[in-house]
């Protein structure tokens, strides 16, 4: 299956300069498990794994649909919308 919102995202790099979750961070927060880079604002958010979950709370708030892993040395991307990785 292919999935149009991957296709659309693409593969831009990686920020250098990631200091955490962003709204972890607004919030005082440091209790993020693993970060995610939303695809078409590129804002840094944490994992499902994580407390406040605020890489899903993005999407269901914003309708950003693709993610990517922003841990050192994961390459994957995921679809909300149709649940889709690649």
């Amino acid at each position: 299956m292919t999935c149009e919102h991957l296709d659309a995202a693409g593969r831009p790099e990686l920020p250098g300069d990631i200091k955490g979750c962003e709204d972890c961070l607004a919030e005082g927060r440091s209790d993020w498990v693993h970060l995610r880079e939303c695809l078409t604002c590129h804002g840094i958010r944490c994992c499902d794994s994580s407390p406040r979950r605020h890489a899903t709370a993005h999407f269901r708030t914003d309708g950003h649909p693709v993610i990517r892993s922003a841990q050192p040395g994961e390459t994957w991307r995921w679809c909300y919308v149709d649940e889709a990785s690649g």
